[in-house]
C-alpha cells in the first residue's frame, strides 16, 4: 500500500473527483489503481469564499514499486499501524494485575491487559453507564445529586458526558490512537471516527459502545466490581502488595494502574496520606460561554454555514491578557448543551456536552484561565481546596439549589449585573440565576476574562454579543494534581502503582487519556511478564 497526502479538492467535488485526482498524482492509468481508501478527510477554511477538503488516501497499486521510484512528492509507504502487543500473560500466572477507575484511561489499560490474557480485575466506584446516566438525570432535572454516580464517578468516566471528541495533539508515534479508534468502531461507533479530521463520538452512543467493550473484557478473562471504591494501599518498603476496597476486602496485587481521573478528591487524599508522592501541577478555571451555533458557523464557514460535510462549527481561541495571564477556550461543544458536573453536595461546577448530531440551538465552550501552583500554595492538595472554594461560591450565587451563576457578556464586560435573559438562553439544568459573576473567580481570572472576550470578537464576528450566556464556574479543566511517575511508569516512590491518565496529571480529554491507558498497560505487561 502507498500513502498520497494532500490531495485538495473543492467542498463540493463530485464522487469521481478524488480518483481521478490520485490517478494524476501518480501518473497511471485507472487500469492500475486496484483499491484505494481514505485514511483522513479534513478541511481548510481559512479562506471561507473558497473551503477546500484535504484528502489523505491509501492505495493499492498494480505496480507500487514503479510508482516509488518516480520520487513523487506527497507519496511514500502508508505506515504499519497495527497495533502489537509488547508482552503475553505467561502460562500458570496467578496473579492478576488492577486497574482503578474505569473511564476512557482505565477503559483501554484494561482492554489491553485483557486480551494480552492478563485477566484484569477492574474496581470501579461509581455504578454500571445506564444506572449512571439515570443518576445523572437525577441531578440536572430533579436537582438531587448522587456523590458516588454523576458526570464525574461511574463506567465510562468524565468523557461519557462530553462531547466525545477523539483527537488529541499528544505525540503518537506508534499509532496507538488508530488501535483506540478500531476498538471503538468495533464496539458500534460510526466508521467515519477513522478518517474525519477531528472525529467525536456524543454521549448516547458512548453508552451503548462502553457496555460493548466492558463485556469483551469479561470475555477475556477481566472481572468488574462496581459500586466499590479503593480506599486504602498495602505497601511495604516501597511495593505496592495490595489494595484495600470500600467493601472491607483485601485486593493482594502487586500491580495496579491508578486511573481514577481528575475529581477522584478523596483518592488523592488516600494516596497523600498513604505517601505516595503527590505534586500541585497547573490548572484553570474560568466559565462556560453560550452563543447560537448560527453565528459561530457564519463566522467560521460563511457562505458554506451549514454544510453537512462540515457540520456545525467549532473554535480554538488564545489571548494573552496584559496582567500575565493567558485565557483559552476549551472543551468547546458545538450544537451541544452545558451540564451540571458537580461530584460533591453544595457546589456548582459546569462542563459541555454534545451528542453525536451537534444540532442543539447554541455552541458552548469554556472560557478559562491558567493558574499554576503559586496561585495556591499550601501543598500538593492546595489546587482542589481553591477549586472547593470556587465551586462552593458558585453554589451560593447560584441560590443554593444547583441551578448555576449566570452573566450575559454585555452586561459582564461592562461590569453591571444581569437581570433578564436576551436572544440567547441557557441550556445547563437545572437552571440558571442572573446576576453578577465578579466574584465567582479570582480578581485576576476576571481581569483576564473582561479583556480577552473582546479579543476574541476579532477573530469570531459576534463572539462577545452582549446577549451571550457566561455560566459559572469551570473548575475541573484537569486535574490539580499530578502523581509522580518515572519512565516506567510507576510512581516515583510506590513500585507497582502505575498512576495514569487524566487524574494522575498525565492526560487531558478522550483520546490522550486511552493512549496513557495502553502505554500504562504495556508497562504492567512487561513488568508481570518478567516478574
Amino acid at each position: 500500500m502507498l500513502r498520497i497526502t494532500d490531495i485538495i479538492l473543492p467542498l463540493d467535488h463530485p464522487e469521481h473527483a478524488l480518483n481521478e485526482a490520485v490517478l494524476a498524482r501518480l501518473r497511471i492509468p485507472a487500469t492500475d489503481l486496484r483499491r484505494l481508501t481514505v485514511f483522513r478527510r479534513g478541511y481548510d477554511a481559512r479562506k471561507k469564499s473558497a473551503i477546500q477538503l484535504v484528502y489523505t488516501v491509501d492505495v493499492e497499486l498494480a505496480d507500487e514499486p514503479s510508482v516509488l521510484a518516480m520520487r513523487l512528492p506527497k507519496v511514500g509507504p502508508s505506515p504499519d499501524m497495527d497495533y502489537k502487543f509488547v508482552a503475553r500473560a505467561p502460562a500458570g500466572l496467578s496473579s492478576r494485575p488492577v486497574v482503578i477507575g474505569f473511564g476512557p484511561c482505565g477503559l483501554f489499560a484494561a482492554l489491553i491487559l485483557a486480551q494480552a490474557g492478563f485477566r484484569p480485575l477492574i474496581i470501579e466506584r461509581g455504578k454500571v453507564v445506564r444506572e449512571r446516566t439515570k443518576d445523572t438525570f437525577g441531578l440536572w432535572r430533579q436537582r438531587k445529586l448522587d456523590p458516588e454516580s454523576n458526570v464525574q464517578f461511574g463506567e465510562g468516566g468524565a468523557g461519557t458526558f462530553s462531547d466525545g471528541k477523539l483527537w488529541t495533539q499528544v505525540s503518537d508515534p506508534k499509532h496507538y490512537s488508530r488501535k483506540v479508534l478500531q476498538e471503538f468502531v468495533k464496539a458500534d461507533a460510526p466508521e467515519e471516527i477513522l478518517y474525519v479530521s477531528k472525529p467525536h463520538i456524543g454521549t448516547f452512543r458512548l453508552v451503548k459502545m462502553i457496555e460493548l467493550m466492558r463485556a469483551t473484557i469479561v470475555e477475556l478473562g477481566g472481572e468488574f466490581l462496581f459500586e466499590c471504591k479503593a480506599d486504602g494501599l498495602d505497601i511495604a518498603d516501597g511495593q505496592l502488595r495490595g489494595v484495600h476496597l470500600s467493601n472491607g476486602e483485601m485486593i493482594a496485587t502487586g500491580h495496579a494502574v491508578m486511573a481514577v481521573g481528575h475529581s477522584a478528591r478523596d483518592t488523592f487524599q488516600m494516596l497523600h496520606d498513604a505517601g505516595v508522592y503527590l505534586e500541585a501541577k497547573p490548572f484553570s478555571v474560568g466559565f462556560r460561554i453560550e452563543h447560537p451555533q448560527s453565528i459561530i458557523d457564519r463566522a467560521r464557514y460563511g457562505q458554506f454555514a451549514g454544510n453537512p460535510i462540515l457540520g456545525a462549527a467549532d473554535y480554538k481561541l488564545v489571548h494573552h491578557a496584559k496582567n500575565g495571564r493567558s485565557v483559552y477556550s476549551f472543551c468547546m461543544c458545538p450544537g451541544g448543551t452545558v451540564i451540571a458536573a458537580t461530584s460533591e453536595p453544595g457546589r456548582v461546577v459546569t462542563n459541555g456536552m454534545s451528542q453525536y448530531s451537534r444540532n442543539e440551538r447554541n455552541a458552548n465552550a469554556g472560557i478559562v484561565v491558567g493558574i499554576t501552583p503559586a496561585d495556591f500554595p499550601g501543598g500538593p492538595l492546595a489546587g482542589i481546596a481553591l477549586q472547593r472554594e470556587l465551586e462552593s461560591g458558585a453554589f451560593e450565587l447560584g441560590g443554593g439549589d444547583y441551578s448555576a451563576p449566570g452573566q450575559l457578556v454585555g452586561d459582564f464586560i461592562a461590569g453591571r449585573p444581569s437581570r433578564e435573559f436576551g436572544s440567547v438562553l441557557p441550556s445547563y439544568k437545572p437552571g440558571v440565576k442572573l446576576g453578577d459573576l465578579a466574584t465567582a473567580l479570582p480578581p485576576y481570572a476576571i481581569e483576564a476574562i473582561r479583556e480577552a472576550l473582546p479579543a476574541f470578537d476579532k477573530q469570531i464576528q459576534g463572539f462577545a454579543l452582549k446577549d451571550a450566556v457566561l455560566t459559572g464556574v469551570e473548575t475541573r479543566t484537569s486535574s490539580p494534581v499530578r502523581i509522580r511517575r518515572g519512565d516506567d511508569f510507576q510512581s516515583v516512590n510506590t513500585r507497582g502503582l502505575y498512576p495514569a491518565g487524566e487524574g494522575a496529571g498525565y492526560a487531558g480529554g478522550i483520546m490522550s487519556a486511552a493512549i496513557d491507558g495502553i502505554r500504562a498497560a504495556e508497562a504492567v505487561s512487561l513488568a508481570m511478564n518478567v516478574g
